[in-house]
């Protein structure tokens, strides 16, 4: 797996996660919108400035670019 594969798989389980933890009976708050929104301005925010964290550790941790 490449690390762009790798950031695009986390940065959508992450989302999915946290919608149904918004949406579920046990735990459901807005506040895990917050998890959703900051995901989003992550990979926002990496197409201008190319620093994206999920991907520095997950070179970090072995994963071919």
């Amino acid at each position: 797996m490449t690390i762009n594969n790798a950031v695009s798989a986390t940065a959508g389980a992450i989302i999915m996660v946290s919608l149904l933890l918004s949406n579920s009976n046990m735990f459901a708050q807005a506040n895990w919108l917050w998890l959703t929104f900051f995901v989003g301005f992550n990979l926002f925010q990496s197409a201008f400035t190319g620093f994206c964290p999920a991907a520095k550790i997950f070179k970090a941790i072995g994963l071919k670019g």
